[in-house]
C-alpha cells in the first residue's frame, strides 16, 4: 500500500520557516541583478518574495497530500483497518484542510501582489509584504491541528502490515504461546520472535511458502478475538485480516495447559464463525505424553508436513 513510505509531517511553523527562508535567500541572491530605479526594484523584489512563499508552501502541502493513499480507492481490508484504527472522516477532513490552506494562500498572494502595484515607496512595499506574511502565518496556524493529526495517522499506518490480497492466504489462529509462531516458521521462511516463555506476539507476522510458481501467504494472528472495541492494535489488525484476507484458517490447540481446553474450544468456535475452511493443528505433541495426545478427540493434524500438504491442496 505504500503506507510506510509516507514521510514525517512537521508542525506548521516548520513550513513557514522554509518558505520565508527560501524567499529571503532567493531575494538576496537576485537583489543586485534587478535593473531599474529604486521603486521598480523594490516592487519587483517584494512581488517575487510573495510568489516564492506561495510556491514553496503550496508545493509542501501538495506533497503531503500526494503521499497519502487515495482512501476512496482502498481495498475493503485496508479501508476497514483505517476506519478501525483511526478517524476516517478526520483524515479526509485534514487532507481537505491542506487544500483549503493552499488555495487561501494563493488568493492572498494575488491580492497582495496587486496591492504592491498601488504603493509607491519601498517602506510601504515592505509593509504590504509584512501584512501578507502575517496572513499566510495565520492560515498555517489554522491547519496546525490537521498537520498534527496527519502525523499521528502516519505513525499509525506506517506499521500496517503489507498483505498481498491476490495471494492465497492462510491465517494461523489460537491463544498466545500455543505455538502459532513456531508453525509459521516451519511452514515459511519467516523468522518470527519465538521465546521459551509465555509470550504474546507484538506484531502481525507475515510469511510466504513457495509452491511451484505460486506463493501461499501466512499470517500469524495474535489475540483472543474479544469484542473489537476491547482489542489492542495488533489484535484488531489480525481480526480484520482473518475476516477480509484469509482464504483458509489454521486453528492451533495446545494441550500443555497454558490455557484450558474449554477456553481453547470457545476460541475455536469464534474462529469457525468466520465461516472459512479451517484446519485444526495440535502443537507441541513432541513434548506431550502419548496418552495426552491420544485423549484429544477432535480431528486434528499433528504433523507439520501433513499440515503443509493440506494447505497446498486447498490452495491449488
Amino acid at each position: 500500500m505504500g503506507f510506510s513510505e509516507i514521510p514525517p509531517i512537521e508542525k506548521y511553523d516548520f513550513y513557514l520557516d522554509i518558505a520565508f527562508g527560501t524567499a529571503r535567500n532567493a531575494i538576496n541572491a537576485k537583489r543586485s541583478s534587478i535593473r531599474g530605479d529604486k521603486i521598480r526594484k523594490a516592487r519587483k523584489l517584494e512581488y517575487d518574495r510573495l510568489f516564492i512563499i506561495n510556491k514553496t508552501i503550496k508545493s509542501r502541502l501538495v506533497d503531503i497530500a500526494k503521499t497519502f493513499p487515495n482512501f476512496d480507492d482502498l481495498s475493503e481490508f485496508y479501508e476497514q483497518l483505517v476506519r478501525t484504527m483511526l478517524d476516517f472522516d478526520k483524515i479526509k477532513a485534514s487532507l481537505g484542510a491542506l487544500n483549503w490552506a493552499s488555495n487561501k494562500i494563493s488568493t492572498f498572494t494575488r491580492e497582495y501582489q496587486k496591492r504592491l502595484s498601488s504603493v509607491d515607496t519601498p517602506a510601504n512595499m515592505k509593509s504590504v509584504a509584512s501584512q501578507y506574511s502575517g496572513r499566510v502565518s495565520s492560515v498555517m496556524r489554522q491547519i496546525a491541528k490537521n498537520l498534527r493529526y496527519l502525523e499521528e495517522t502516519r505513525k499509525t499506518v506506517k506499521d500496517f502490515p503489507s498483505i498481498k490480497e491476490d495471494y492465497f492466504t492462510v491465517a494461523i489462529a489460537g491463544f498466545p504461546n500455543v505455538g502459532k509462531s513456531t508453525v509459521l516458521s516451519k511452514l515459511t521462511d519467516s523468522k518470527p520472535d519465538i521465546q521459551p516463555y509465555a509470550f504474546t506476539t507484538k506484531t502481525l507476522n507475515v510469511g510466504y511458502m513457495k509452491h511451484g510458481v505460486r506463493k501461499v501467504q501466512f499470517i500469524d494472528t495474535p489475540g483472543t478475538l474479544n469484542r473489537i472495541d476491547k482489542m489492542n492494535k495488533i489484535e484488531k489488525i489480525a481480526y480484520l485480516a482473518m475476516k477480509y484476507c484469509a482464504d483458509q484458517l489454521v486453528y492451533v490447540y495446545d494441550l500443555t495447559e497454558s490455557y484450558s481446553l474449554e477456553e481453547q474450544e470457545k476460541l475455536h468456535k469464534k474462529v469457525l464463525a468466520f465461516r472459512k475452511p479451517t484446519l485444526v493443528y495440535l502443537s507441541k505433541t513432541d513434548i506431550l505424553p502419548k496418552e495426552v495426545v491420544d485423549s484429544f478427540k477432535k480431528p486434528a493434524i499433528k504433523d507439520i508436513e501433513k499440515l503443509k500438504q493440506e494447505i497446498i491442496s486447498c490452495s491449488s
